[in-house]
């Protein structure tokens, strides 16, 4: 994926891999076949190279110091290698720099071991040092008891072993970090990752959390990419805890599983960002270009062909889905729990996304879930708002935007109203229009429970001839906004949702040019005829 983002940049990718048909050598301007962990190869390789990065942190940094020392190019630099690769370096390291981190502690025996469990309590997490990923090196101890045969699970205390305090985590986050060789930082946006059997299994982007912790999990990730040498994409994986605490768990110096989703949801993916940053060129935009994203990862089911023949199924499924994106690896060989490629899907919202994900993999009760998801709620606190309402319906309808139109009271039925509002934005609702008439109380508490745009249609009522719903919508308190149209007029509500659509949305937005023509050209042809065929034979006719 590096080499496929290289090729749109004019820069020339050589490889350093010891297998002859690895997936990248089709790809790359060359590749040189060769250990990566044999330091004569990899100093025969750095001599051709004008900028030498890595693609996984398991190399050896004695190599990469005595190159850099040569004067070769290396990003990220050594230092920040050799720190990274071995994690109770890392947790050491970051814990200086003040990075929020689960308490932990090097362990050399089973004694100082179960001192540990006394301080930590269980279930308490052992880690090897080094050369652990996708959850190898890793072993929990729920009680005393079992101290011992984790232990002996990860190699023994000679392989080099830390623990840390159980991390209380409600969501896994991540956020992919770059910085150039001006040590300038972009943060692409935080995600959630959910793993399975210790493995990335998904990545929803954005992910679900307030505000507030978004910001939080960036400025972590930040602080702690700010503390390293050397440029290149940096993926920092995170811990939410229940009293919405971020912790950070570990950092990996090279383009992420957590951030394979940028390359259809990003202005700039990860791998052409980790190219631009590692050779100097100007750090690209790292925000996201559609609302949501979920990247699923296709893992081996099965041994040898029949694992590949079910990957294949799934893809076929996957690409009748809007907004899905198959990406296979092309590794030779098929194996259980082996990354073999990944889907991503983009779309309106993460839970339109869900629902498209789990349709794709058949999981009960989501068979046909591809329907287009509405875009616009027109809801209403009786069916008399109908007549009203259904004007907003029409002109939706008319330019093609997906709509949904409900009942919903305020006042008799304030669950389902309160179930309505919260969950709109994630199922994909972008704007809601709400009709009422009398005291019009939908309008408002819609949206005291939405971020989303509210406009209120007034509903003419059998008294006050619907000015008090009128007054009551365009008096809503502070911190509260509703828009408003005239009375009974949910046809200008319908056009004003249109508009505010169109703002990112080019194709609505010339639509909505064509119907203002439209509107005039109608106008000036009633004009016409009337200069020509004079007042009363126009009333005549």
């Amino acid at each position: 994926m590096l080499c496929q983002a290289a090729s749109k940049m004019a820069i020339k990718v050589i490889v350093l891999d010891p297998s002859e048909n690895c997936p990248a050598s089709a790809l790359a301007y060359d590749h040189m076949v060769g250990s990566f962990d044999d330091s004569a190869t990899v100093e025969e390789f750095a001599k051709r190279c004008g900028v030498l990065t890595v693609e996984t942190e398991h190399v050896d940094v004695a190599t990469l110091e005595k190159l850099e020392q040569q004067g070769i190019d290396c990003e990220p630099k050594a230092s920040t290698i050799r720190i990274i690769q071995d994690k109770y370096l890392q947790k050491v390291h970051f814990s200086r720099h003040g990075i929020p981190l689960p308490e932990f502690m090097e362990i050399n025996n089973l004694e100082e071991t179960k001192r540990a469990g006394e301080l930590y309590g269980y279930p308490l997490m052992i880690k090897g040092k080094r050369l652990a990923y996708d959850g190898r090196g890793n072993a929990v101890a729920k009680s005393e008891g079992e101290l011992s045969s984790a232990i002996d699970v990860l190699g023994g205390f000679g392989r080099g072993l830390y623990v840390e305090k159980w991390a209380p985590f409600i969501k896994e986050l991540a956020v992919i970090v770059a910085r150039g060789r001006d040590n300038s930082i972009l943060c692409y946006p935080v995600v959630e990752t959910i793993h399975k059997e210790n493995i990335c299994h998904i990545v929803k982007a954005p992910a679900d959390v307030p505000w507030r912790i978004r910001k939080l999990a960036n400025d972590v990730a930040y602080k702690a990419i700010s503390s390293l040498e050397g440029a290149g994409v940096f993926a920092v994986e995170l811990f939410l805890t229940r009293d919405g605490q971020i912790l950070l768990n570990e950092v990996a110096p090279r383009p992420h599983n957590s951030g394979h989703h940028t390359i259809e949801s990003c202005y700039t993916s990860q791998f052409e960002q980790h190219l631009r940053a590692v050779v100097g060129l100007p750090l690209g935009d790292p925000s996201m270009k559609t609302p949501a994203a979920i990247m699923y990862n296709l893992l081996g089911e099965d041994e040898g062909e029949p694992g590949f023949k079910v990957a294949h199924q799934l893809i076929a499924r996957a690409l009748e889905i809007p907004g899905a994106t198959a990406h296979w690896y092309d590794k030779p060989e098929m194996r259980r729990q082996r990354k073999m490629g990944h889907i991503t899907l983009v779309g309106p919202s993460v839970g339109v996304l869900e629902a498209r994900r789990k349709s794709m993999l058949r999981e009960e009760g989501y068979e046909n879930r591809n329907e287009v998801a509405p875009r616009v709620g027109i809801v209403m606190g009786s069916d008399s708002d109908l007549p009203v309402m259904k004007d907003a319906a029409r002109i939706l309808n008319m330019f093609g935007v997906s709509t949904e139109v409900r009942i919903v009271s305020a006042h008799r039925t304030p669950e389902l109203m309160y179930s309505y509002a919260s969950s709109a934005r994630e199922r994909g609702i972008q704007v809601i229009i709400a009709g009422a008439g009398g005291a019009a109380h939908l309008p408002g508490m819609v949206a005291s429970l939405t971020p989303l745009p509210v406009i209120g249609v007034p509903v003419r009522a059998s008294t006050l001839d619907g000015i008090d719903s009128l007054l009551s919508i365009v008096q809503m308190p502070r911190g509260v906004p509703v828009a408003t149209v005239a009375v009974n007029n949910a046809t200008n509500a319908g056009l004003l949702a249109v508009r505010m659509l169109g703002v990112g949305d080019a194709d609505l937005l010339a639509r909505m040019n064509q119907y203002q023509e439209d509107t005039r050209d109608y106008v000036l042809t009633k004009a016409e005829k009337l200069r020509k065929d004079g007042w009363e034979a126009y009333l005549n006719q």
